[in-house]
């Protein structure tokens, strides 16, 4: 979202996404199958499919602007079961850390490391942004070591605060974005 043509510029999501990145920084994930995901993937978009989901970004609105599709979507039920533990987070590509002291909802977890992956790619050089948008935006969320995870608090990569407006308290330390380019 951050780097599509219609984001940037003149494009047009580029007011909405000028105005939403310079205010609160807010992030919804919702859940939707079947005719609720095709009426959500007929709205401004970008889908990105993986190994085992799709997930679709739409351009930023006002939290009482959200289009009727997508107010009626679950918040509830995001929870995944990942049956295999996480591999060893590749070096090469940007990970993700985790605060392994906070509990958060699936959904709540997905929103933080967007947040995450966003104050990472403002922080990257246009060069930077260019190569990994190129290697196709690859990253991996962990789940940081309890001893780590005051060293990252402190490294100066970027940090995600949450607000406070769900589940955990304002000011907490929810994400570190470690890119190979910030090192």
């Amino acid at each position: 979202m951050l780097g599509d043509e219609r984001s940037l510029g003149d494009g047009e999501w580029a007011e909405a996404m000028r105005d939403w990145q310079d205010a609160r920084i807010r992030k919804v994930v919702r859940r939707a199958r079947g005719a609720e995901w095709r009426r959500a993937e007929a709205l401004p978009g970008i889908t990105v499919t993986g190994k085992a989901a799709e997930v679709r970004v739409f351009p930023p609105v006002p939290l009482d602007g959200w289009p009727k599709e997508l107010a009626k979507l679950q918040v509830s039920g995001t929870d995944l079961d990942d049956p295999e533990p996480p591999v060893e987070a590749d070096g090469s590509a940007p990970v993700l850390w985790l605060n392994p002291d906070l509990d958060m909802s699936a959904g709540k977890t997905m929103a933080q490391a967007g947040h995450g992956a966003q104050l990472a790619w403002w922080e990257l050089s246009d060069e930077d942004r260019a190569a990994w948008r190129d290697a196709g935006f690859p990253l991996a969320v962990r789940t940081a070591d309890p001893a780590r995870w005051p060293e990252l608090t402190t490294s100066g990569l970027p940090l995600v605060r949450d607000a406070g407006f769900t589940e955990i308290a304002p000011g907490s330390c929810t994400v570190v974005a470690d890119h190979p380019a910030l090192r």
